[in-house]
């Protein structure tokens, strides 16, 4: 049983103003495994207000020392690998093996990037009559989902303190631990007090507080689109900067000339993955026409290399939605996909056989959709996705960025000149040709309502900092 019942705040692990408390639950299981406090608005000016008093001093520090203090945090945090996927795979219910290679990993994976990057990265540049400074922005409020619990801690944490901001973090209360285990490894790795800290609590008090808080000067936010609304316009209260990593409905287009089955491995792949809850996900598939019987065959045929089951199993691909609400949400886009006419290929709603216990969808593939109903336009968040079908490129493009989202977007083929055209002419801030690796040093952000901003890599540093113009610089 976890019980983080105390904040970290100016280096110490205090408690709340108040008792009331959270409790977390195992997805899998449905059994509550943990405890954590619902943090108050006093507890939120406490860890703001040390955050402040920290800035003037950290923002001042060398490069050598915030590399070297990113560098500490990651040796740490590879001390505490095991606990890192125990925990995550508990209250994310994230098959263990995606766990180690992907939740846990892209966490790392950050700090090491961020430090590499901070060696060289320009916070000043000389002109003809101007000298140009970056600075660190302030005190920085980061609110982070639940689906990937280490993956956007780690990257604004890795930023922000590169960059010589002090940050006051609010993890999601769906999987909290992982951030607590963070703040763990932070402390041990001597990061000065106040320079980090760290309050649970709910969206409505901890979230609202830090969005419109009038001693944070900058808000980064990772969740869905209402959420980021309503953080806009706390911000605009008193004019404070944001960036926003919001939801996404991504394209993969299958080009005329690509392999069946690799096509059909890239779409299962990026439904199964996470369960579907991956802001990033290709649930819209546009492939040629006559490519359509023998996609949707291979699919069905390729279903049992994607095993739904316990997360603890080794072979266990798809584990559960990380909530009952969350399950709910993904069986009523099934059904109104089902309602309004769509074919349904493989999947429904309900839970997979032999899976009463905890909050396991089904796989689920619906063709011949209508490209303006709920299924094709809304962000399901789940193991659901539409296939469509397109006589030429201009049409599959044409479609494809006729939603309201542009985060990312995939292209599965074999000429490289029609790949390339096709992946620049997506609407979309992240596109991936036959199934590219992750490179931690580019910028990953959105178009449209996927967002506001960049993260990861140097444009994540740019995030945290202010420029400033010095004219007339004495020789």
């Amino acid at each position: 049983m976890y019980n983080y019942t105390k904040h970290f705040i100016n280096g110490e692990w205090v408690d709340s103003s108040d008792n009331e408390t959270i409790d977390v639950f195992n997805p899998a299981t449905e059994a509550k495994i943990g405890t954590i406090s619902a943090g108050t608005k006093d507890d939120l000016d406490k860890a703001v207000k040390a955050a402040k008093e920290a800035f003037p001093t950290f923002s001042q520090t060398t490069r050598k020392e915030r590399i070297k203090w990113l560098t500490d945090i990651a040796r740490e945090y590879e001390k505490r690998k095991d606990d890192f996927i125990k925990v995550i795979t508990e209250e994310l219910g994230s098959p263990v093996s995606f766990t180690e290679e992907t939740q846990y990993a892209m966490g790392l994976n950050h700090f090491k990037a961020t430090a590499e990057v901070l060696k060289n990265f320009q916070f000043t540049e000389e002109r003809e009559e101007a000298f140009i400074q970056k600075e660190a922005i302030g005190v920085a409020g980061l609110i982070t989902p639940w689906n990937f619990p280490t993956n956007q801690v780690a990257t604004k944490l890795a930023s922000a303190f590169a960059a010589g901001s002090t940050v006051v973090l609010k993890p999601a209360t769906e999987t909290p631990f992982a951030a607590m285990l963070l703040a763990e490894v932070i402390e041990k790795a001597g990061i000065p007090n106040g320079v980090f800290n760290l309050v649970t609590g709910t969206g409505s008090t901890i979230g609202d507080g830090i969005s419109s808080h009038p001693e944070i000067d900058f808000v980064s936010f990772t969740g869905s689109g209402n959420v980021g609304t309503k953080i806009m316009q706390n911000a605009a209260e008193d004019i404070k900067d944001i960036a926003l990593e919001l939801g996404g409905k991504s394209p993969i287009i299958v080009l005329a000339d690509a392999d069946i089955e690799e096509a059909a491995r890239t779409a299962l792949a990026n439904i199964a993955t996470n369960t579907g809850q991956v802001c990033t996900a290709g649930t819209r598939i546009f492939i040629p026409k006559d490519m359509h019987d023998a996609f949707a065959d291979k699919v069905k045929a390729l279903l049992p290399d994607y095993p739904i089951g316990d997360p603890n199993h080794a072979n266990t691909f798809m584990g559960p939605q990380v909530s009952k609400e969350q399950w709910q949400t993904v069986q009523d886009y099934i059904q109104a996909g089902i309602d309004t006419g769509a074919e349904l290929i493989i999947g429904g709603t309900g839970k997979p056989d032999g899976l009463d216990t905890g909050y396991y969808s089904k796989i689920t593939m619906f063709t011949h959709v209508d490209h303006n109903s709920k299924i094709a336009q809304e962000e399901i968040f789940g193991p659901v996705m539409t296939v469509f079908t397109y006589q030429d490129l201009d049409e599959a493009l044409e479609l494809a960025n006729t939603t309201i989202y542009g985060l990312a977007g995939y292209v599965v083929g074999k000429d490289r000149d029609t790949l390339i055209k096709v992946a620049q002419a997506i609407r979309a801030g992240r596109i991936t040709i036959n199934g590219g690796g992750t490179d931690f040093t580019a910028p990953f952000g959105g178009y449209k309502q996927s967002g506001i901003g960049r993260e990861w890599g140097d444009f994540g540093i740019d995030e945290f900092l202010e420029t400033k113009t010095i004219l007339g610089m004495p020789n």
